[in-house]
């Protein structure tokens, strides 16, 4: 995917602010974690997707010309659990970590993957209530119409409780 991101302009207060939130854990970033790890996506790894499921393959086949077939289906099923159960979990952090670093650096990185769908944004405010932002909404408009106090109430708590 060839990107042609726009030159840093300067710093958002929305995207401050959005990190803020983030730290806070008052609102929570979604990604697509899919299409991020995906060839020509800039946080996909192929030492992580690749090599491993080779290796699986490899031991099964080597299993099966070896031994018996029974043995290569056995490596074989050993390792789709591994990879599902053990492997798969950590691919899956690693690309939401690389993703959320690389979306949080600069606010045009941001609008570039938000307006590919990539990214979504959640929050469970004081009250209740629930809003959610994705690619058909404005993020910044999203980040300004939260509750300014947000970020220093304490979870649990609503508006109207704080003096």
């Amino acid at each position: 995917m060839n990107q042609m991101l726009p030159a840093s302009v300067p710093p958002s207060p929305e995207l401050e602010r959005l990190r803020n939130l983030l730290g806070a854990e008052k609102v929570k970033l979604g990604v697509h974690i899919r299409k991020m790890n995906s060839p020509g996506s800039p946080v996909y790894r192929m030492a992580e997707n690749v090599i491993p499921s080779a290796g699986i393959l490899v031991a099964s086949f080597a299993g099966t010309l070896l031994v018996h077939w029974y043995l290569g289906a056995a490596l074989l099923a050993a390792g789709c659990w591994w990879w599902m159960m053990k492997h798969l979990p950590r691919v899956k952090d690693g690309v939401f970590d690389r993703t959320a670093a690389l979306v949080l650096s600069d606010p045009a990185v941001f609008d570039f993957w938000w307006s590919r769908g990539v990214l979504s944004l959640y929050a469970r405010l004081p009250d209740g209530t629930e809003r959610a932002a994705m690619r058909r909404n404005d993020w910044r408009d999203w980040v300004r119409a939260l509750p300014a106090d947000l970020e220093t109430q304490a979870p649990g708590r609503r508006a109207e409780d704080t003096p």
